[in-house]
């Protein structure tokens, strides 16, 4: 089974420091069936004044942390050891049942299906659903057509029409501006995807966490040059939580490692705060997705902390 580490490096610079903050993490690598957290560490810069952890309403682990130590710089880097298993196989060949019978199933709630699964049927604040939407999907949804077949063909759909670019979008671009631009980066493809499938009915949730890259041919893996990533998860009477990547336009296997899930991205975001004071700020994150065999752990911690202290040095 593949093991990985993973490294999410964020450093906020301030224009002016902040007296007081509190923020909120999900950083911390999620235990499922397919994946196992064999370790977890935390580095908060500087120390917090409070640290609590629970678990939110999505069964995803938050950490709040307070700081009360006047700063103007602050670092979280959370690094990971996980091991992946294999999605099952059936999510990538059966066909499901017709997706008007699990649209009905979803509608006859209290019944059959689970609240988990119902509550994902609905609109989430950057997932709205609507008409332009369903008739999007439409094509692929046809009359008694397999559920999981439909939805691999809109899954390749979303790959084959729109574009990747990360400077069409901000986090502030709708899931309607993004149908009609056909531009985006993998957060706007899973709002898209997750708007045009609840619009018909369906239930799919936010998946939040990374994905395995590999560099080109003869070139080395590099540090930092990773991100975080998001797909969908799809709910199929008799499958459970079947995934899907539109960004890559395929079902996620070995290589997606995941952070939690949500009704969408204000759910699971990496890191969000209020501070008192600080006016302006730079924010720098960096990602390191690494087969575990090549390295350990804390040698790769080690030249993170090396590249961004001669960085720092430099800058001085």
């Amino acid at each position: 089974m593949p093991c990985y580490h993973v490294l999410h490096d964020t450093r906020y610079r301030y224009g002016a420091f902040v007296s007081l903050a509190q923020h909120l993490l999900h950083l911390v690598p999620r235990e499922t069936e397919q994946q196992r957290v064999l370790h977890h560490q935390l580095a908060i810069s500087p120390a917090p004044a409070e640290r609590r952890v629970r678990q939110n309403w999505f069964g995803t682990e938050e950490v709040h942390v307070t700081l009360s130590e006047p700063h103007d710089t602050l670092r979280v880097l959370a690094a990971s050891t996980v091991e992946l298993q294999g999605r099952p196989a059936a999510h990538r060949e059966a066909p499901g049942p017709a997706w008007e019978e699990v649209v009905a199933e979803l509608a006859r709630y209290p019944g059959d299906a689970p609240l988990d699964a119902v509550e994902c049927t609905q609109a989430s604040p950057l997932v709205p659903t609507a008409d332009a939407l369903r008739a999007w999907a439409g094509p692929s949804f046809t009359a008694g057509r397999p559920l999981l077949e439909a939805t691999r063909e809109l899954n390749s759909r979303l790959f084959d029409e729109f574009t990747f670019d990360p400077k069409a979008t901000t986090v502030g671009t709708s899931v309607l501006q993004v149908l009609q631009q056909k531009r985006g980066v993998c957060q706007d493809f899973t709002h898209l995807m997750l708007g045009a499938l609840r619009s018909l009915g369906l239930a799919a949730r936010y998946m939040s966490g990374y994905l395995l890259t590999t560099p080109p041919p003869g070139k080395p893996r590099m540090i930092g040059a990773d991100a975080s990533h998001a797909w969908i998860a799809l709910w199929c009477p008799g499958q459970g939580w079947v995934e899907f990547d539109p960004t890559n336009d395929c079902q996620p296997q070995d290589e997606h490692i995941v952070l939690g899930w949500g009704r969408d991205f204000t759910d699971v975001t990496p890191m969000r705060g209020v501070i008192l004071g600080g006016s302006d700020h730079e924010v720098d994150v960096e990602v390191t997705v690494m087969p575990a065999e090549l390295r350990s752990l804390d040698s790769l911690i080690e030249e993170v902390r090396d590249r961004q202290e001669a960085a720092e040095s430099e800058a001085a």
